[in-house]
């Protein structure tokens, strides 16, 4: 007596439930920074924001390709989160360098508010 398997139909990632979830994570997370640009809000919420976007984007090509079935051995999101973080600090090194480079005395330099000028 043959034990046939039942066979698992396979459903791309982007029609199923998860794919819809994360796309529209996706969405929702580009639109937060796209506010957060408009806003001229603070630097590291634009810089966290993005690199949102960027994991996201990763993990959705990773299931698009099906890389996470063909590689099991591998443990995939330590190695995007290891990626996308060594980005994120060669990115971040080369603008503070830029900063400093055009600023090389300092952000802020302080004055006394009081201080009164001369009139001769």
């Amino acid at each position: 007596m043959d034990n046939v398997q039942p066979k698992i139909k396979h459903r791309p990632f982007c029609f199923s439930v998860k794919g819809h979830v994360k796309m529209l994570r996706l969405a929702l997370t580009v639109t937060s920074m796209t506010f957060f640009i408009i806003a001229q809000a603070p630097e590291p919420y634009i810089v966290i924001t993005g690199f949102e976007v960027t994991v996201i984007l990763f993990f959705i090509l990773l299931y698009i390709l099906r890389l996470d079935r063909l590689m099991k051995w591998l443990f995939w999101p330590l190695l995007v989160f290891a990626l996308v973080t060594a980005v994120c600090c060669l990115a971040d090194g080369a603008l503070i360098y830029r900063k400093l480079l055009f600023n090389p005395s300092g952000p802020y330099q302080k004055k006394p508010v009081h201080e009164k000028k001369e009139v001769l």
